[in-house]
């Protein structure tokens, strides 16, 4: 098969091409239905003699390794089909080389067809496109040449192919692609892994890094696809043998231990990141973001904000950023303080740094939000309703400024303004919970209770709808493919610090 396809080249008439080609798989397909026999009745023979060598030979079950031929016909037909974009074809060599009987000759090899198949299924395929190993694919996948493959495979034996699935499979993954490949994960991170710091090894070294870099990228893709956060993080953890001096994977860590609310363990992983990457100011944007928002640790968000602020014209972009989170920790701490002249000097300053933050990036219209509340906050509602007027130009549908405005409205009294103002932030967010409390306050003093009342109702309609799907989720922690229903929840207006990474964002 590889002869023939070499000989391609030479070839001018399509029609003998065509042939050619044809030729070439179906050598290609022997081969690798041949190298999956004769592995399965090495294994046999091996697991029935123990110790005894192979036909003569000196070489044990422990030793055995797969030649070059051996691998390249397990290897050639899938390949090939992938190249020519024959989807279908290639998913069923590799899904097949998944299921067959397990060698120790075979892992590191099974490891790499298991991170090709979620390659495909990540690149090529949609979650709407997909189908699971014991069911058809779509239609339009299935051309009439393969229609009859097809059929001959609906015609196996379900609990044979079961079984086969599950000897790389947990039960409780069963059906799911990336689920042979989650199980392997451990094998192929940990197995022949190379982690000594001796010079001589610094290439083996790199290899293993490489390796298990793009393992845990495609296993970071799977799971947060899913919202399978602590599941995430539980493996990336593991991954930390290789992660010395290695930023990657440092911050991959991180934002897992984000996402899945371990936010204590976060920031000390970020420490960890900002020593290996000082002058990155988005690593310590998100170390002061987790510490403002998730924790409240006011100094600690402050350390980091400050450390934004000393790399100066190099932090660049972020420099604006880190003004607004200084901002932030200074009006919070005011909101914390007792005495009342350290809430006006903490007011003033964060005062102060949200202006500096402003004049740094005019046109950035949380800058100007966050510098309208903290005027509000201290009541210059004037000075605040300008500014807010200069955000919503900037970003005429962003919710927090519509909120901001409507309370501004009800401090000046002006409820009806006020209440428009609401209703047209409810239409564009209507799961929003903290535009309804606001809504119901000013119904109630603006309309009376009766009015109040009935958006009562609708929200508790709402939070019951919510609720019963966070408690199902729930109950279903305990399965690793349940997927985690992803829910805007709108916070209220408080002062939090938005992404550094996406301008557009104005939650937290």
């Amino acid at each position: 098969g590889m002869s023939l396809e070499r000989s391609t080249s030479s070839i001018a008439s399509r029609a003998r091409l065509c042939e050619r080609e044809e030729e070439v798989m179906a050598c290609f397909e022997k081969a690798y239905v041949i190298a999956q026999v004769y592995l399965q009745e090495l294994e046999k023979t091996l697991n029935n003699t123990h110790s005894r060598s192979i036909k003569g030979s000196n070489v044990t079950y422990s030793e055995f390794e797969l030649s070059y031929f051996l691998e390249a016909a397990l290897q050639s037909a899938y390949v090939t089909h992938l190249k020519k974009g024959n989807i279908v074809k290639g998913m069923r060599s590799l899904r097949e080389i998944l299921r067959t009987v397990e060698t120790k000759a075979t892992q590191t090899f099974k490891m790499t067809a298991a991170k090709q198949l979620a390659q495909v299924l990540l690149h090529s395929l949609s979650e709407d496109c997909y189908w699971s190993p014991l069911s058809d694919p779509l239609p339009e996948f299935v051309n009439k040449e393969y229609q009859s493959y097809y059929d001959m495979y609906n015609m196996f034996n379900f609990t044979a192919i079961l079984e086969c699935f599950l000897i790389i499979c947990p039960k409780f993954l069963l059906f799911q692609d990336w689920a042979a490949f989650f199980p392997l994960v451990p094998v192929s991170a940990n197995r022949d892994a190379v982690i000594s710091r001796a010079p001589e090894q610094q290439d083996d070294r790199a290899v293993s890094l490489r390796d298990a870099s793009a393992v845990y990228d495609l296993l970071s893709i799977t799971l947060g696809r899913r919202g399978q956060y602590v599941m995430l993080s539980e493996c990336l953890e593991r991954a930390m043998k290789f992660a010395f001096d290695e930023f990657h994977l440092w911050y991959q860590l991180a934002l897992s231990m984000v996402a899945c609310g371990k936010s204590a363990y976060a920031v000390s992983v970020l420490k960890e990141c900002a020593k290996l990457r000082p002058a990155d100011p988005t690593v310590l944007l998100l170390a002061a973001k987790v510490c403002i928002g998730s924790l409240h640790w006011l100094e600690e968000g402050e350390h980091f904000a400050k450390m934004v602020i000393d790399l100066g014209e190099d932090a660049g972009e972020s420099l604006a950023k880190g003004y607004l989170a200084l901002g932030l920790t200074y009006s919070l701490q005011a909101t914390d303080a007792i005495l009342k002249g350290t809430q006006d000097e903490l007011n003033k300053k964060a005062l102060q740094t949200f202006e500096r933050a402003r004049d740094l990036a005019p046109e950035d219209h949380q800058i100007i939000l966050y510098l309208s509340l903290q005027l509000a906050l201290v009541r210059q509602i004037s000075d605040a309703m300008d500014h807010l007027q200069e955000a919503l130009q900037l970003c005429k549908d962003d919710m927090n400024s519509l909120h901001l405005l409507a309370l501004l409205f009800s401090a000046q009294k002006h409820y009806q303004h006020a209440l428009d103002v609401i209703n047209m932030a409810v239409v564009e967010y209507p799961e929003s919970f903290s535009l309804l409390f606001t809504k119901i306050k000013l119904e109630w003093i603006h309309k009376g209770p009766e009015e109040a009342l009935v958006t009562c109702r609708h929200m508790l309609q709402m939070w019951q709808m919510v609720y019963n799907i966070s408690q199902h989720s729930g109950s279903e922690k305990g399965s690793s493919v349940t997927e985690t229903p992803v829910i805007k929840k709108h916070n209220g207006l408080h002062l939090t610090l938005p992404d550094a990474h996406d301008t557009d964002s104005g939650e937290e």
